[in-house]
Parts: C-alpha cells; sequence; structure tokens
C-alpha cells in the first residue's frame, strides 16, 4: 500500500490567509487567520491584576487595549511578577489586584468567553515544550517505547537541572539525540531571554508573538505526514523559507512556490468548496449513510444515519459498515472543523459486543492520528460514544464568522 501525499497549502482567501492540511487531496484540517495576525494565543504579556473573583478562585488580567484575560487561581499556584514585587522573590503569596505578573494566552477567547490565561510559559519547539511554572519532565502519550523515554528522561534531566520543565513531544521519537539537544538550547535561550526582558518592559507590553497558524502547522506536522509545502502567496512563501532555514533546515526542500494565472493554488485543490463543506450540517459518507453535526454552547452531537445506502449485505453487515465509515470521517470532521470539548456520537445499533469492541478500537486508532489531544472515553448504556478534544483555537466556523463571511447552510 503506497504512503499517502500529504500536502500542506498556504493561500489568500479575501484578506485572510487560508492554510489548509490534505492527504491525497482530501483536507484533514483548515485554518482561517487574518493576513495582518491580531490573533493572540499563545502571546506572552504583562498584564495588570483588574479584579479577583475569590467565590471562583480566579483573576481577570487586563491585557491592555481593552482585552482582558481569565486567569485561574486553582491551575496557577506561583506567579511570574514584574513590578516591585518582583524583588521579593516571593512568587508564592497571595494575588492582589494591581500586580503586574507574566501570563501566556493558553486558549482563545470562544463566543463570549475570555481568553484563558496561564503563569506556566510554554516556548515550543518541533521535538520538545520548554515550561517555565512545571519542572516535570512529561512525554507525549502517543510515545510507548518506555527504554526509550527512560533514556531521554535521564539525559534531560542533566540538561535543565529542575530550573524549567520539558514535554518531548511525538516527532522526537524519530530526532536523533543532538537534534533534540540543539533544541532545548534554542529554546533556554528563548526563556532566558524573554525573562530577563520583562523587569526592563512596562505594563501591557506584548512581550512574545506565537507564529502565524501556517507556520505552527508546520512546525506540529508530524515528520512522517509532510511531504509538501506550497504557497502562491510571496509574503508566506518568504515567511515559511526563513522558519525553515532557521528552525527546520531539514524541511526546506518541501517547501514550493505555486505560479499559474490560468488556475489558482485555491480551485486547483477545491479548497473553497472544502471549505464550504466544512461548515455544513450534512457530511455524506461513500456508502450512502451520512453524520448530523450538530455544535452546541455545552456539546457537540453527532448522529450517525444508514441514509441511502442499498448494498447486498444483511442488515447487521450494512450497519457495521457505516458505523466504521462513521467513524473514520468523525475523526477527520473533528480536525478539519477544529471541534472541541465534549463530543457526543450516536451510532447506528449494532447487535453484538464484540462489533461494538472493534467500531471503538478502530476510533481509538483514527483518533490517534490527531495533533490536538483527543480522549476516547468511552460507550454508554445507551450506545453513544464520548469523546473530548482539548480546547486550543476557535472551531472553523467561528473563525469564518470573525473574518465577516456568512455561513451557508448545507
Amino acid at each position: 500500500m503506497e504512503k499517502p501525499l500529504n500536502k500542506l497549502l498556504i493561500t489568500r482567501w479575501g484578506n485572510q490567509i487560508l492554510t489548509a492540511m490534505t492527504e491525497n487531496g482530501k483536507c484533514r484540517s483548515l485554518n482561517l487567520e487574518p493576513a495582518e495576525k491580531t490573533g493572540i494565543l499563545g502571546n506572552i504579556y504583562i498584564g495588570k491584576v483588574k479584579n479577583i473573583v475569590k467565590n471562583i478562585n480566579s483573576a481577570f488580567i487586563d491585557l491592555g487595549n481593552g482585552l482582558t484575560g481569565y486567569y485561574s487561581l486553582t491551575d496557577n499556584k506561583t506567579h511570574l511578577f514584574t513590578d516591585a514585587a518582583a524583588k521579593t522573590q516571593d512568587s508564592h503569596r497571595p494575588l492582589r489586584q494591581g500586580d503586574e505578573i507574566l501570563v501566556q494566552v493558553e486558549r482563545d477567547a470562544v463566543k463570549t468567553k475570555d481568553p484563558v490565561l496561564t503563569s506556566n510559559l510554554n516556548f515550543t519547539g518541533k521535538y520538545l515544550v520548554l515550561t517555565q511554572g512545571k519542572k516535570q519532565i512529561g512525554f507525549s502519550g502517543k510515545i510507548r517505547d518506555k527504554a526509550w523515554k527512560q533514556h531521554m528522561q535521564n539525559l534531560l534531566e542533566k540538561e535543565t537541572a529542575g530550573s524549567f520543565g520539558l514535554i518531548v513531544r511525538t516527532n522526537a521519537r524519530e530526532a536523533g539525540e543532538e537534534e533534540i539537544l540543539q533544541e532545548l538550547e534554542l529554546l533556554a535561550r528563548r526563556r532566558q531571554t524573554l525573562l530577563a526582558s520583562a523587569s526592563h518592559r512596562t505594563c501591557y507590553s506584548l512581550l512574545a508573538s506565537s507564529e502565524p497558524s501556517y507556520i505552527s502547522s508546520i512546525r506540529d506536522a508530524y515528520t512522517s505526514e509532510l511531504d509538501a509545502i506550497v504557497t502562491d502567496d510571496k509574503d508566506c512563501y518568504e515567511a515559511v523559507r526563513q522558519y525553515l532555514e532557521e528552525n527546520q533546515p531539514e524541511d526546506l526542500e518541501k517547501l514550493s512556490f505555486y505560479e499559474d494565472p490560468m488556475l489558482s493554488l485555491s480551485k486547483l485543490y477545491s479548497l473553497e468548496t472544502a471549505l464550504e463543506q466544512a461548515l455544513g450540517k450534512h457530511v455524506w459518507l461513500k456508502s450512502g449513510g451520512y453524520l448530523v453535526i450538530e455544535p452546541t454552547e455545552a456539546l457537540t452531537v453527532i448522529d450517525v444515519n444508514t441514509g441511502k445506502y442499498a448494498g447486498k449485505k444483511t442488515q447487521a453487515e450494512t450497519i457495521f459498515k457505516i458505523n466504521q465509515e462513521a467513524a473514520a470521517e468523525t475523526a477527520r470532521q473533528l480536525r478539519l472543523r477544529n471541534l472541541s470539548g465534549i463530543i457526543v456520537i450516536d451510532f447506528i445499533d449494532m447487535e453484538t459486543e464484540e462489533e461494538r469492541l472493534r467500531l471503538m478500537s478502530l476510533l481509538e486508532r483514527e483518533l490517534l492520528k490527531d495533533p490536538v489531544k483527543t480522549v476516547l472515553v468511552d460507550m454508554t448504556r445507551l450506545g453513544l460514544v464520548e469523546i473530548t478534544r482539548k480546547k486550543v483555537k476557535r472551531p472553523l466556523a467561528e473563525q469564518v464568522r470573525a473574518a465577516g463571511y456568512p455561513i451557508k447552510e448545507r
């Protein structure tokens, strides 16, 4: 069986940058962001404590320019003070109104909710994430080699000396020790420079900006799942080239600039059609069955239906085939639409426990392909399958609304 061809496509869509990850020409993920980047996810600021709400053990932090973030005092027990309080070196003292602290945007604003802030500053690379607040060394759940993990833990503990923590990412398993240590040195320098500059900067300063989504898509892609990077935008091409030269020179040969006045990159890969379909309520399966995807405020519900299937198999075989196809497509749709939080799937009822176990095993394998942490929880007594997916970026539908484009019901 031939290896799928994975391409990252970067193009303009109105005044937005559209990033699409494709596998053999079929979209696996889509992301929209303003061409003049205004997103704040991953940014590091000096913020001022606006008020403390004791009954929810949280604070609201003023980031300047009318932007406020939510800061949990349960999750953030130590604070990175940058004002006069920093001189005491007492990062464990209670937070007070008016304190100036270093914070990073951990989650984007979603609908009416403020962005979520953290004092556990993260500096992300292809192989490692350096963590300022959490001093442990952790590993991606997708790395299963216990001997390799123990060896790397011993090696990295010597390098960190307890001054910061690390998360070893999935890509590190395919990298050499020298590559990993080189990246660690780069991330440690970045951390030290930022912390040193913080005490000299004024409140509300933006100390570090996150990369555009098309850059982070390259950084976060699994090494074995990125064969080509194609763009028809000169500014994006130069930004990607510079990033690859400085951080991933081994992938520089994958970058190419697309030029064809007769056929745009968007038309060549039918990106507008893919975007429209990714915003629709119904998703048709090859078998003739279909999914109904209903995001709500509390959770996302996905219903599986038999639809137009008219095969010659028995009813039980028909149902199992549609459910299998629906499981694979559901995993793709979660990434494509960037759905997160609680997801409940109502598969078509199956007769045997063996079929249910086989379906859950297939769904788990498909979910493991997702770079965003996704957990298959269980199947309830009513036959509903529960999944959780980490909230990071806004859902695709909200990205499109924020860009000012109407969403057509399908």
